[in-house]
């Protein structure tokens, strides 16, 4: 409505709009229904100036007003209705919960937002980083980052029985003697003789060492030692010079694999890039009839309890150069709001619960929040959909007696970085075995240990460092299905549900498609279902 003709009104009618009340209904496209609301509030309160407060304070009758529009007043209504801050009742007769007006089904959130942070939710606990601050970093941030992280992996490290004699770099004598050192690798270089030298430093200073290549097993340790990761040294030298006869990784392992009293099962799966052209969604349907007993001859159907969706949930908007040829859904709101529609369509009692990746509309520096609310209100308007950041650390099955299954869930930005260069995992093409990046990372105990491995914020605590052993971490990003153990830690890598893009190739990437893990937590069976159509 243009703002003339609507103070034009007021005046003839002696009315008075503030600039807030008047800046949205100008938004409105039926003037005619907006400047019979006006009226009406007007000589319902006999207030000659009209702010928002009157609508606030006489809910009740404006909301009258709004109802007694036609029907399809109302409807291009609706979204003044939510910004004036009125509650509407909604009939869900014959309507799908999850393909109503968006106004309408916002209006409705405010009032069902889960509590996400360390709270329960039935048989899952979410444990989210805790902040997310917006302020202007400066380079003291990074100094503070990396020393923290440096005291916390030292004293991880410090608990392992090989790193005997340890001392700390300043204290290093003149004297030819076996010592342990730990530090954080600042530099690396080849020789000329093929030796290699690593600088290292502490909270004390600054040293160099030497990994000769006669030792064959601890050359190939150094060469996969990667920059600013924080290791432990057994050496034997002097101040002069330092000779490396081991190095010790701070590891992740643990001591058991636990199994639940209760038969249930836990489902995993990723990159779905809802909005894509390419978005197998025939596909997705007939794996959600499966999640709803529909496919013939599928007990087992029934014990599935939880739903990991571990990022890209939709395609997303501008992630890479002439994106929007590749898009059926170019806006992100909408493409949410697809992705609630189909999620929608899985019964209630399975808890679903969703971290972002970098196609999600949030942050590409990691740690990531929470799904943009702004975009992504139709998931939070589910009652079985539980949002986390990413990473994250989820437990789920804990029962009496039974502290449940610990499981760690990060998209996998960093992965290319390492995949690429890695000696190990080049020769290895990680790429197309992403459980050997992930063993990688788990020996670093941290998700992007060299600071140019992806975008991060540096907190005082280190968001990034693997500080508890899950029982499970799960990933994506690779598109590409991968199960294995390390260490009785169950390694699992989604596959895609979108064809292969150009995108994707570029990268080098094989994808999987339609392959969903499936976990017994009692048995610890591991099943692929796998819903790719037939060749």
């Amino acid at each position: 409505m243009n703002p003339q003709e609507l103070l034009k009104f007021c005046l003839e009618n002696g009315i008075l709009l503030d600039a807030e009340v008047l800046n949205l209904f100008s938004e409105v496209t039926d003037s005619e229904s907006a400047k019979l609301i006006i009226s009406k509030i007007k000589n319902s309160t006999q207030e000659r100036i009209i702010t928002k407060s009157i609508f606030e304070k006489n809910k009740e009758q404006v909301s009258e007003f709004f109802l007694n529009l036609p029907r399809e007043s109302q409807k291009n209504l609706e979204k003044l209705k939510i910004k004036l801050g009125l509650s509407i009742e909604i009939s869900r007769e014959k309507v799908e919960p999850l393909i109503q007006s968006k106004e309408i089904q916002k209006e409705e959130m405010k009032t069902e937002t889960i509590p996400f942070q360390k709270e329960e939710i039935s048989a899952v606990k979410i444990a989210s980083i805790d902040s997310f601050p917006t302020r202007k970093l400066e380079v003291a941030d990074f100094v503070t980052y990396f020393r923290n992280r440096f005291s916390e992996m030292r004293d991880v490290l410090q608990s392992h029985s090989q790193l005997d004699n340890l001392v700390s770099i300043n204290k290093i004598s003149g004297n030819n003697k076996k010592i342990s050192l730990i530090g954080m690798i600042s530099d690396r270089k080849v020789t000329k003789n093929k030796n290699i030298l690593l600088e290292i430093e502490d909270l004390t200073g600054k040293i160099k060492i030497m990994v000769s290549k006669n030792k064959s097993e601890v050359y190939e340790k150094a060469e996969e030692a990667t920059l600013d990761s924080v290791l432990g040294f057994r050496c034997s030298g002097n101040k002069e010079i330092v000779f490396v006869e081991d190095i010790i990784f701070p590891d992740s392992a643990l001591p058991e694999r636990k199994k639940s009293p209760v038969e249930e099962c836990a489902l995993f799966i990723g990159d779905l890039h809802i909005g894509s052209k390419l978005f197998l969604e025939k596909n997705f349907l007939k794996f959600v009839d499966y999640l709803n007993g529909k496919i013939p001859n599928t007990p087992e159907s029934e014990k599935i309890k939880y739903l990991f969706v571990v990022g890209d949930i939709v395609s997303g908007v501008g992630n890479y150069p002439n994106q929007e040829r590749d898009l059926e859904i170019k806006d992100l709101e909408e493409q949410f709001l697809k992705a609630a529609e189909l999620f929608g369509k899985i019964r209630s009692d399975i808890k679903i619960i969703i971290s972002p990746g970098n196609h999600d509309g949030v942050r590409l520096m990691e740690p990531q929040p929470l799904l943009d609310e702004k975009y992504a209100w139709p998931l939070y308007n589910m009652k079985n959909v539980i949002l986390t950041t990413n990473p994250c650390y989820v437990t789920v099955g804990a029962k009496k007696n039974f502290s449940g299954f610990e499981i760690l869930s990060y998209h996998g930005f960093s992965y290319f970085y390492y995949a690429n260069n890695i000696p190990h995992l080049i020769k290895g093409k990680s790429k197309h075995s992403p459980n050997t990046i992930m063993k990688y990372l788990l020996k670093n105990r941290h998700f992007a240990p060299t600071h140019s491995s992806t975008q991060y914020f540096p907190s005082e605590k280190d968001s990034l460092m693997i500080r508890t052993i899950p029982d499970i971490f799960v990933s994506g990003h690779l598109h590409k299905s991968d199960v294995s153990y390390y260490n009785n830690i169950l390694m699992i890598s989604t596959s895609s549900w979108e064809s292969m893009t150009s995108n994707m190739e570029k990268f080098g990437a094989i994808p999987d498609f339609c392959k969903v893990p499936m976990f017994n937590l009692k048995t610890r069976q591991i099943k692929i279902l796998d819903f790719e159509d037939e060749k």
